[in-house]
């Protein structure tokens, strides 16, 4: 009812959302420092959210360091010297004694062959005794308390592979405690119980991919599709670089990549433009400028022939199929993206219609225009689960009839508006509350350098022809660009052997 209803209210939506409104309610400027601010007046009420987003993510993790990146999602809010310990000159006399107890450790087992098993057990233990004397100066959640007693909501992060976001809201009589907190933790962040949080990082790769049978495919996928580029890795990491990564490591990857120029700040609701300004300038004005980190340089090889893997799993069969497009800043990006509409916009979209309501050879199938990211070329994605009886091969075989069609004949044109339209409302649903506001407005900002590209990507997918959707089709989502991931139960195929 609430999509219905947004439908029909949509260009009265539309004029009230236009770029033109927004210009009006957006200040923006950049500190000396580099960092880069939004301000959007929305006073509806009085409250105010905050989205910072900084340029790196998974993909800029270091080799041998892979899911160093998802660490500070865990890490965020673990305080300040001032916020977060019981004693600072003892925590960080003690945070230092542990990297000198994992610096002998690391020492002995090195050795390989020759090492001592006796001393590494003793050593481990030395670094076991360290540990539990830094966490007792721990004054634990003691951020997230501050936050919470201040009326502060929402308060998470999120790693993706092009970046890492973290966000929460507060009361507007709360917003100088909002630039205090924040800008401390990016002026002086400590990294503390880094070890038991690697720990948690380890047990969740278990529950979502070595236990998660879609995991693992996706992961399997990923390797195998990019055989060059760092987005081969999933954005957990692997289990061994988990396992061994330092929190020196992870202090010289926040030097890197977190400096001001590679971060934006967005504060959506009610805000005085002037008075974030000034607050801005107070307090992240403190942070030293820093160099922008490089851009990935790895450039994955041209793909000269599909790819093929499967996983063996008891659990229900899953079919993904990825083909490899560029990136978002290309000029077909509108086209791939109201194709992905097409084939999978909701009970509309054609893969539903045809595999799942009509052949039923299907119980869901899915496109996602882009992933794992799209601040580097990556894969044009399609999955489906095949419906009991139905096998792997016959999905497979479905989903290729369906995309040759797509390619063979011209998209209809009710179809195609019916796609634009959606599109246009899911922008208008990204904008209903403050903190998609926020997130939206702060991504377009640090992906695209201009936050009105949220506004003028409408007009990019208006412009979209049937022949576009029909042509970009036909040059991506060919054989010798895909890779076919599956999972089978390995039973099964022997009898069926």
């Amino acid at each position: 009812m609430r999509t219905r209803l947004l439908l029909l209210l949509l260009p009265g939506l539309l004029c009230a959302q236009s770029l033109q409104d927004f210009e009006k309610k957006v200040t923006s400027f950049t500190l000396p420092n580099g960092l880069q601010f939004l301000v959007i007046e929305r006073h509806d009420a009085p409250v105010v959210s905050f989205h910072t987003y900084v340029n790196a993510g998974a993909v800029d993790d270091p080799g041998g360091s892979t899911g160093l990146a998802h660490m500070f999602e865990h890490m965020a809010f673990k305080g300040t010297p001032q916020i977060g310990s019981k004693n600072w000159v003892k925590e960080k006399a003690a945070l230092d004694a542990i990297e000198r107890a994992y610096d002998r450790l690391e020492a002995e087992r090195n050795k390989s062959f020759r090492s001592d098993k006796a001393k590494i057990a003793q050593l481990e233990a030395a670094l076991k005794d360290a540990i539990a004397t830094a966490d007792s100066y721990v004054e634990s959640n003691e951020y997230d308390r501050i936050v919470e007693s201040n009326g502060g909501v929402g308060m998470n992060a999120g790693t993706s592979e092009d970046s890492t976001q973290y966000f929460y809201s507060f009361p507007s009589n709360r917003l100088e405690l909002w630039f205090v907190m924040e800008s401390e933790r990016f002026l002086r962040p400590v990294m503390r119980e880094f070890y038991k949080e690697r720990d948690v990082v380890r047990e969740e790769r278990r529950m979502r991919v070595e236990s998660n049978p879609q995991g693992m495919l996706v992961e399997a996928l990923l390797a195998t599709a990019f055989e060059a580029h760092p987005y081969h890795n999933f954005a957990g990491g692997w289990a061994s670089d988990i396992e061994s990564f330092r929190r020196t490591d992870a202090e010289a990857f926040f030097k890197k990549y977190y400096v001001p120029g590679n971060m934006v700040i967005s504060i959506a609701g009610d805000v005085n433009p002037t008075q974030a300004k000034a607050l801005a300038q107070k307090y992240f004005g403190r942070i030293p400028a820093g160099k922008n980190p490089p851009l990935v340089r790895t450039v994955e090889p041209e793909q000269n022939g599909e790819k093929r893997v499967k996983v063996a799993s008891p659990a229900q069969p899953f079919l993904v199929v990825g083909y490899k497009r560029p990136d978002d800043q290309s000029p077909d990006a509108p086209a791939l993206d109201v194709l992905t509409e097409i084939l999978s916009g909701g009970r509309t979209g054609i893969l539903y219609k045809e595999m799942v309501r009509d052949q039923q050879i299907a119980l869901a199938a899915q496109a996602i225009s882009t992933y794992p990211g799209s601040k580097y070329p990556s894969l044009f994605l399609l999955f489906a689960i095949p419906n009991t009886g139905k096998t792997v091969e016959e999905t497979e075989k479905a989903l290729y009839s369906i995309l040759e069609r797509v390619k063979g004949e011209t998209v209809d044109p009710v179809a195609l508006q019916r796609v634009k339209t959606k599109l246009r409302a899911g922008l208008i649903q990204s904008l209903d509350d403050n903190s998609g506001l926020a997130d939206t407005l702060a991504s377009y900002q640090a992906k695209y350098g201009d936050w009105r590209k949220v506004f003028t990507e409408l007009d990019e997918y208006n412009k979209v022809t049937a022949a576009d959707v029909q042509r970009v089709a036909k040059q991506y989502l060919i054989e010798t660009a895909r890779t076919v991931a599956w999972t089978y139960a390995p039973q099964a195929e022997g009898a069926a052997k």
